[in-house]
Formats: C-alpha cells, structure tokens, sequence
C-alpha cells in the first residue's frame, strides 16, 4: 500500500546470505554492522543498487510509486553521505517523487540539527522523508514540528490494538 498518496510502496529489505546460501534477515547482521560503523557503506551500495536496478526506468508513462529506503543513524551522522546522494540522484536523473528516505525516530533526534539540514536539502530534489518507528523513544510531538517529514509510522505497539485499548487510540490521535 502507500502513505496516504495512493501510490505503490515498496520498501526495500536487504537481506544477506551466510556461508551454506540461508538468507540472514537484517536484525540479525545490522547491529555488528552498526557496532563496527559499517552502515554508511551499506546505505550506500543500497542506494546505488536501487538507483540502478528500480528508479531509472525512463518510462514515462509509468505509474507513479513511492520507494522507501531506510537510513541508519550512523548513515546520518556522516557528513559526506548528502553529497554522496546527491551525486547519485544527479547521475541517475531520478525524477522528483519515488524516493522516500524512513529515518527512526530515535536517529533523528541524536542530531536534530544535522538530520533537519540534510532532510532539507533532499527535499528540495524532490525526495520525501519518512520518521519511523514514532512512539519508541522519547517521543515528542515538538520533534514532529521541527522535522520537515511527509509521513509518520507509528510504532505497532500503539497500533497493534487501538481498536480495544483506549490508551493506544488517544495516542495514535494525538500523533
């Protein structure tokens, strides 16, 4: 489904295979990935590969789809990674519209400053931006105020029984 704009949402789920052919989901490589700041590397071959493989299709008249890429905290905080994308972007004419940036909310607050710059910057090249997972760190409705985002995807823990629980639903109103 998409994000309110009827557009078709994929989010990409990059998923490794270990030394028998398995697949490794991400929960479970992500972490070491974080720990020894190999995120920002990964965000970027993710971004090339989708560029090249999805987003440069140069059909026109195809309909109009909303691509989620996720963006690690780490990935944020390095100061060369806005160029990088925007090189990218640049190179592979993306046009305005499919790209859609999913930042968690406990990354964007880490460095308000930086991820408000870069959410900016982004925004004017037509990209959008997404905050993840709202509702599973020091939540604050003054964070949404700042954060230049088009969307907001309430942790599941709020949604998951909004239809019984009266606490989730006055949350997920208020959000």
């Amino acid at each position: 489904g998409g994000h309110g704009d009827r557009r078709p949402h994929y989010e990409l789920l990059l998923r490794l295979r270990d030394e028998r052919g398995s697949l490794v989901e991400p929960n479970a490589f992500i972490p070491a990935a974080e720990r020894y700041n190999l995120m920002p590397s990964i965000d970027r071959w993710v971004l090339s590969q989708t560029l090249e493989t999805l987003l440069y299709r140069g059909d026109e008249a195809a309909e109009p789809y909303t691509l989620a890429l996720n963006l690690s905290g780490t990935t944020l905080n390095d100061a060369r990674f806005l160029d990088f994308v925007l090189d990218e972007i640049v190179a592979a004419a993306v046009p305005p519209g499919p790209l859609c940036f999913e930042i968690t909310e406990t990354a964007a607050i880490a460095n308000l400053g930086r991820v408000v710059s870069f959410m900016r910057a982004l925004k004017a090249h037509g990209c959008r931006f997404s905050l993840d997972d709202f509702g599973t760190g020091l939540s604050s409705l003054t964070y949404l105020k700042h954060l230049p985002v088009d969307y907001v995807k309430i942790d599941g823990q709020f949604v998951r029984n909004v239809g019984r629980d009266h606490a989730d639903e006055a949350v997920v109103q208020a959000i």
